[in-house]
């Protein structure tokens, strides 16, 4: 009986402790199942949360990108345009530089012989004073055939339509030059064909002389258009009857195309009685004329009417001891 009580309480006891302990292991597993879950799915939604913020950061660089393409495309198609302005422009500098290089040249060339002209006006070169004397006087002071020893010059200009619209650039041209044959004057004065007066204010006197004056007389040519009736004889008989003085050396240079009068005889008769002579015979007034050729092209009667003043200016420049120069360029 006491063995069999001993068994029993033994075995109990074991039984208790058994099951305790595998209660403890189902209590762990349970605890691990019901956490591991909440663990998982807090990692996903937390990487599906990095995945959609790199997709919208993705997307939003393929917009920025596709933004920045077209910007470049529009600055690209702009610089495009700017090239082609400035290339534009590059071959206009250059042409302009050519134009200028050719007219500097063409100015230098023009400044060289007038300065070489002024200073053959009245003087001896070194051979010509050995072969010839120091007393050697020329019977004439010429420059390409048209005397320059007068002291005051006029110009008497016809302002016709013909000569404003076929030969303008070329009076002014011819006036500067003409100019430039004399370095220094005591006076110069400009009237029309019709006798009226470039500067109003110098009626009947002499304009001083000056690079200053000569600058403004062709600036004044540009735009000076003054009614005329294609003659230039009434410029021509108030120059001489206003100016002239037996102690004064004056040429007058008449530019014109056209001769509008009925007789070249009476014209020349005219000019003889008021244009007197010295006791040497010689003119107090010379007169030198230029012709333009801009009529030549038109023809008809207005081509007619050049010859006219052609002949009118050689007889009037032959008996006034000057020099008819016809010019054979059109402008």
């Amino acid at each position: 009986m006491r063995i069999r009580r001993d068994i029993a309480e033994f075995g109990l006891s074991f039984l208790d402790v058994i099951s305790c302990g595998f209660g403890a292991v189902i209590l762990l597993l349970m605890i691990t199942k019901t956490v591991e879950p909440v663990v998982l799915e807090q990692s996903a939604q937390k990487l599906a949360g990095i995945v959609t913020a790199k997709e919208n950061a993705l997307f939003d660089l393929r917009g920025q990108t596709k933004i920045l393409k077209h910007e470049i495309l529009d600055q690209e198609a702009e610089l495009k345009i700017e090239l082609e302005k400035l290339a534009k422009l590059e071959r206009e500098l250059t042409k302009i530089k050519g134009q200028f290089a050719a007219s500097t040249e063409n100015s230098d060339q023009s400044l060289d012989e007038s300065k070489d002209l002024a200073s053959a006006k009245q003087t001896l070169t070194d051979q010509m004073e050995r072969l010839l004397g120091v007393n050697f006087e020329r019977q004439d002071n010429t420059i390409g055939g048209i005397t320059v020893d007068s002291e005051y010059i006029i110009f008497v200009i016809d302002t016709s339509g013909s000569m404003q619209q076929l030969s303008w650039s070329q009076v002014i041209q011819k006036v500067n030059e003409t100019l430039n044959i004399y370095p220094s004057v005591k006076g110069i004065q400009i009237l029309n064909d019709m006798g009226d007066y470039m500067f109003p204010r110098y009626q009947s006197r002499w304009i001083p002389d000056s690079p200053a004056r000569r600058r403004a007389i062709v600036e004044r040519l540009r735009t000076w258009a003054p009614f005329s009736n294609s003659s230039p004889v009434e410029g021509i008989e108030r120059a001489v009857r206003t100016f002239y003085a037996p102690d004064k050396r004056i040429s007058i240079y008449v530019f014109g195309d056209d001769f509008s009068g009925r007789s070249i005889e009476e014209v020349t008769d005219t000019i003889d009685r008021i244009n007197r002579t010295t006791e040497s015979g010689d003119r107090l007034v010379r007169i030198h004329a230029i012709g333009f050729p801009g009529l030549y092209q038109v023809g008809g009667a207005q081509q007619a009417s050049l010859f006219r003043f052609a002949a009118l200016m050689r007889e009037l420049t032959y008996r006034n001891n000057g020099t008819f120069v016809g010019l054979a360029e059109f402008q």
